[in-house]
């Protein structure tokens, strides 16, 4: 591998302009390709950043050969283009949500086990500063053991194919957060609500921890990001609890008992952690060191997948009226199923 390595980054939209800002500007990548199905918006981007455009990702590997390629494709669009970079044998770097189907993230997930692949996904939110601080403090006791975590994100939303969309592709970050700070999900109850444009767009669901941890989680395509506290996580422990305030914002910090709170908040200068598209070029540094010393990356596609199973205990709680039990639901199972409209809660027989 050379000292600077060889980026193609695989989707032209908005958030794929990250992906071409952060290689292009690096002192140790290149971006070496642009890839589109549109040619008009692979050359704009290949222009704006210095790069080659390609509108063909078998093309561009037998041309730009990467070292690496990264997949930033529209939501529901990513499996059929990740497992041929998948099966081409290239180092990976893929957005979330991995897939919407279990059954298809199965397939990526051995595909690339079997080729001892490196597959990392962009769970970004763990790079914040407040994150990094809160999951320091989590690890040094500070708060005692979690007792419970709430989890509240939302706003415009983003409309596709799949009823669950605001569930799956955003609310990925609620489950890999949790799961992160609090330790993994047991079970699941959810409750659902279709009432303002036919797709699951509120989801309320109650989790228990493996740990015996409670939480919350309260997702919303019927929200505006322009709300303040848009995003605000909260784990509350034996001995303390700590809450963060929309990804970036701001970290406090709390001991049973004490009036007086701990903050932690940007500084004037430091325009970086303030910044919430920094938390990629945060997660990106790690990726990099990770892909040259031959490591697993930060985090591994994998990651996605447990999104993904979690997301589909929530939808078959949904249908069923019951909690779901995360074990046992584990393979295959798909995560596009319809949710009877209108369905309320019902008691387990």
């Amino acid at each position: 591998m050379t000292d600077r390595l060889r980026v193609a980054v695989v989707g032209a939209g908005g958030w794929g302009e990250q992906h071409a800002r952060i290689f292009s500007r690096r002192p140790d990548t290149d971006l070496v390709a642009v890839v589109s199905r549109s040619a008009e918006r692979a050359a704009a981007r290949a222009a704006a950043y210095g790069s080659t455009p390609y509108t063909d990702v078998a093309e561009m590997l037998a041309r730009a050969e990467p070292d690496l390629v990264t997949v930033c494709l529209p939501n529901e669009q990513h499996f059929d283009t990740t497992l041929q970079l998948v099966r081409a044998g290239v180092p990976l770097l893929v957005e979330k949500p991995l897939v919407f189907d279990l059954g298809e993230a199965d397939l990526l997930l051995e595909e690339a086990a079997r080729r001892e692949l490196f597959f990392a996904i962009n769970f970004n939110h763990r790079f914040s500063e407040p994150v990094l601080r809160a999951k320091a403090a989590i690890d040094a006791g500070e708060i005692g053991e979690p007792v419970f975590a709430v989890w509240r994100f939302g706003g415009e939303a983003n409309h596709g194919t799949s009823r669950h969309a605001n569930l799956i592709e955003t609310q990925c970050h609620g489950f890999d957060m949790l799961e992160h700070l609090v330790g993994p999900i047991a079970s699941v109850a959810a409750q659902m609500t279709d009432k303002t444009y036919g797709d699951w767009s509120t989801v309320a669901l109650a989790l228990e921890f493996e740990n015996r941890a409670v939480g919350t989680m309260l997702g919303s395509y019927d929200s505006s990001y322009a709300y303040p506290d848009t995003q605000l996580v909260e784990i509350n422990g034996t001995e303390g609890r700590l809450v963060l305030r929309d990804t970036v914002r701001e970290l406090s910090i709390h001991r049973a008992g004490d009036d007086v709170a701990r903050v932690w908040r940007a500084g004037y200068f430091d325009d970086e952690a303030r910044e919430f598209h920094r938390t990629f070029d945060r997660h990106v540094e790690r990726v990099l060191a990770a892909l040259r010393e031959g490591r697993q990356p930060p985090v591994h596609a994998r990651a996605g997948r447990r999104a993904l199973l979690l997301a589909t205990s929530a939808i078959r709680s949904q249908e069923t009226g019951m909690r779901t039990a995360v074990a046992g639901w584990a393979r295959g199972r798909p995560a596009r199923a319809g949710a009877t409209r209108g369905r309320r809660w019902g008691v387990p027989a």
